[in-house]
Order: structure tokens, then C-alpha cells, then sequence
């Protein structure tokens, strides 16, 4: 057998000579692995699957149709590099009709990624030298930070706390962390926590970013899934294009998961920065798919009925889950429920980590959830578990409080 040279031509960035070896498990892996082991052990009990981040649902079918008129076209078959002026000015008239944002030039502010999370780890190429820095929540998304890393920056943790109402502490960063500070990452509504942003929250950030030369990321991939309220922009917010860009997701807002589709929009420099690492990266969406997109945007009602289900689905679950001991409330948007990890179950059995709570359930409940333990253990709950209509809804719901309760669990 030749020589394995191989293992030592890894980067530095991935774990170089020891990539593949590491035997930590990482916590979706651990759901993962434990998922099997529950199945295989009872294969015959249902698992109520909390733990999914994505819709449950297929795309409106009138939104389907529209991609099967447009690949069947021969002029959209070819690349799309930086994305159609269509997509673009729809979306400039999307942010206008949907969040108040006034004067996006569609030519120069807008473009659009395959995916919001793309988007993500381009943006610290167009930025990110070694030594740099960004700021990232926590807990959060971490895909920005992972690539600010790689290239060889430094990432300064906001924890995202209760008491807080889960917004970042600004005020609480010295003048060292913010020393050679050049990207922020925020999103709201948030993930995990289901945090929502004021407009007051907004205008701090923009003046905080002014102030510190920094340019802010604003992910809204749920900014459109709204409960009781006109959705939020942080581009509504005075000054906000002057320090930053908005990320909106095609995923979360029409079902279009898979479809792999987000636009950018925001202050110019940045999105031209961006079109020129994106350039070296893809040659753009699938044209039809984002005439598909297109005609999502100006059909907004897809996302109310969204929005509808979830907050239905959500206000079910904050009832069982309060009857459980558990304390929880419908959030302003998006579709999770964030919640306190229990520390015992039946008496005698302690958790160190919300971690040891989600495979617990799992194992004894056939209940998947996502726990964090980045700023005190929480559990996250997600509305988009599967359910074949309203009655099959309460069923699940009604079936997960059973459950609960039979785990005895202590706060």
C-alpha cells in the first residue's frame, strides 16, 4: 500500500494533520445518533420531532407552478452570474410594500445568493483579513463566525441573555474587544431564542456601528414571519444603509427550503464587495428559480398564511409546555419556542447541560428538541414538526404534554 500523504496536506483551518480524527461529538450528531438509537429500540413509537429548523411543508403550489413555466423556457437555461434585474427590482419593491424601506436602488443595493447562508461565509472574504475581527451572538448561527476564523480573524462572543430580552449588551464591549472590530452579525427575529428587535434596539445598533466603524450583517431570515406586528426592517431604521446590509431568505418566508434562494440589500459598497467574492464563487441561481422567487415576492399572502400556522401551532405548544412545568411564551416571530432545561427527571435523575435534557427526552420520550448551552442551558422547540392538518396538530401536541408529564421533571 503506497504512502498516505495525504492526511498531511489538510488546512490549518479544518484541522489540518489531525482532520478526521477528532472523536468529539457535536450536539446535532448526538441528536442524531441518539434519534437512531431510539428507533431501533422502539421502532414501533412515534418520534415528535421538535428539533427541525426548517418548514414541514412543500412550496404553494402556485409558487411550484411558476418554476415549471419558467425551466421550460430556453432562454432561462443558461447562467445567472450576479443574479436578474427581475429578481432585483421585485425585491427592492418587496422591501418598500412589506417593511417601509423607501429609496433601494435595485440596480446597485440589491443581489441575490443561492441561500442565505452562503451569503454568510462569502461576506467575510470581502472583509475579513488576519487579525480582524467580528462580532457575533450567541447562541446563533455560527457560519460567519467559522469563516471570519479561517481567515484568520477573531470572533468576540455577544451573549444573548434572558434578562436582556436577548438582545446584545453593546454597551458592555471595552475599547480592546472592539479594537480591529470590522463585521457585526445580528438576527432577529432570533435563532434559537425567538427574540424579537424594536425599532429602538435598531437605531442603538446603527449608532454603535457608526461609532465604531463597524458594518452591520443583519440576518432576516424570519423577519417576515411576524405574529402581532407590521414585520421590522433593520433598513427602516435612519442611517441603517449607511453601516450595513439586510439578508432575507426565500427558506423561512415561502416554504422554499431547498430551493436555495436569498437577496441581500443594503448599504452599495457592501453588496458590491460581495458581487465581486461571489463572482469567484458561483455563476448565480438557476434563472428559474428565481423567476419562481419573483413571483413569491409579490404574492406576500403565502407568508400571512405561514405566519397563521405557526403562531396556531406555537400558542398550542406554550400551553402544553407550561403544563409540563416548563416556562414558555408565543413569541413576536419567528417559529421556535426557547425554554429553561429542566436540571432532574423522575427524582433521581440530575442534568449537567440542556445537552443531557435533549438526549434524555429523545431516549425516554421519543421527543427531539436542540439544546444550547452557550449562555445557560435552554432547550429550543420548533412549530414545524409534522402534522397532517389542525386535528393532527393537537394530537402531536397533546401526545408530547403526555409524555412530559410522565417525566416527573423538576426546574
Amino acid at each position: 500500500m503506497s504512502e498516505d500523504f495525504i492526511q498531511g496536506l489538510f488546512a490549518e483551518r479544518i484541522g489540518g494533520a489531525n482532520f478526521g480524527k477528532s472523536t468529539r461529538l457535536y450536539k446535532f450528531e448526538k441528536i442524531k445518533r441518539a434519534k437512531a438509537e431510539a428507533r431501533k429500540a422502539n421502532p414501533s413509537a412515534e418520534l415528535l420531532d421538535f428539533g427541525v429548523g426548517e418548514p414541514d411543508e412543500m412550496a404553494f403550489s402556485i409558487v411550484v407552478e411558476a418554476l415549471k413555466h419558467e425551466c421550460a423556457k430556453p432562454e432561462n437555461r443558461g447562467y445567472a452570474d450576479n443574479g436578474i434585474a427581475e429578481l432585483k427590482e421585485a425585491a427592492a419593491q418587496y422591501m418598500e410594500r412589506i417593511y417601509g424601506v423607501t429609496g433601494i436602488d435595485p440596480v446597485k443595493e440589491v443581489i441575490h445568493s443561492i441561500g442565505s447562508k452562503p451569503a454568510l461565509a462569502m461576506l467575510p472574504d470581502a472583509f475579513i483579513n488576519a487579525g480582524d475581527a467580528m462580532l457575533m451572538t450567541i447562541p446563533g448561527y455560527p457560519v460567519m463566525a467559522t469563516h471570519t476564523e479561517w481567515n484568520g480573524g477573531r470572533v468576540i462572543n455577544l451573549p444573548l441573555k434572558e434578562e436582556n430580552g436577548f438582545l446584545p449588551d453593546l454597551d458592555a464591549l471595552t475599547p480592546r474587544e472592539l479594537k480591529g472590530v470590522k463585521l457585526m452579525y445580528i438576527n432577529y427575529p432570533n435563532n434559537p431564542t425567538g427574540a424579537a428587535a424594536t425599532p429602538e434596539f435598531f437605531k442603538k445598533v446603527v449608532e454603535f456601528a457608526r461609532r465604531n466603524r463597524i458594518i452591520v450583517v443583519h440576518d432576516a431570515a424570519y423577519a417576515a414571519l411576524s405574529f402581532d406586528a407590521k414585520p421590522l426592517s433593520f433598513l427602516s431604521v435612519e442611517g441603517a444603509k449607511d453601516v450595513g446590509i439586510e439578508i432575507h431568505s426565500f427558506s423561512k418566508a415561502f416554504n422554499m427550503t431547498g430551493w436555495r434562494l436569498a437577496f441581500l440589500v443594503g448599504n452599495e459598497k457592501v453588496i458590491s464587495a460581495f458581487a465581486n467574492v461571489k463572482d469567484n464563487y458561483d455563476s448565480g441561481q438557476f434563472i428559474a428559480i428565481q423567476k419562481a422567487g419573483v413571483y413569491a415576492l409579490n404574492h406576500s399572502e403565502i407568508t400571512e398564511k405561514i405566519a397563521a400556522k405557526y403562531k396556531r401551532r406555537l400558542g398550542l405548544m406554550v400551553e402544553a409546555l407550561n403544563g409540563c412545568g416548563f416556562e414558555a411564551a408565543v413569541p413576536k416571530g419567528s417559529f421556535y419556542l426557547y425554554v429553561k432545561a429542566p436540571v432532574s427527571a423522575k427524582k433521581t435523575v440530575a442534568f449537567a447541560s440542556a445537552e443531557d435534557v435533549s438526549e434524555y427526552l429523545i431516549k425516554e420520550a421519543h421527543i427531539s428538541t436542540v439544546p444550547w448551552d452557550d449562555v445557560g442551558g435552554y432547550l429550543r422547540f420548533s412549530a414545524t414538526f409534522m402534522a397532517k392538518d389542525k386535528e393532527d396538530e393537537f394530537r402531536v401536541i397533546e401526545e408530547m404534554k403526555k409524555r412530559l408529564k410522565a417525566l416527573e421533571l423538576k426546574f
